[in-house]
């Protein structure tokens, strides 16, 4: 459940990132500017989101498979 959140909040970065396109900050907007506690917490949460993904990348997804004869 917690690579969810994680994914979950580096989507809303990366949104946040693509109206940076058009100079516009969505998570400033939403919660009242840049240096508004609660946008500072959504910043340091997608930060702390995209390091818990980097350990996505080193994880070993296999399954292993037991037959049974």
């Amino acid at each position: 459940i917690i690579d969810k959140i994680a994914l979950l909040l580096l989507i809303i970065g990366g949104v946040n990132w693509a109206c940076g396109i058009f100079q516009f900050d969505l998570v400033a907007w939403i919660f009242g500017g840049q240096a508004a506690i609660l946008s500072r917490v959504i910043y340091t949460l997608v930060a702390i989101s995209a390091l818990w993904c980097v350990s996505l990348l080193f994880r070993d997804t296999t399954e292993t498979v037991h037959t049974s004869m």
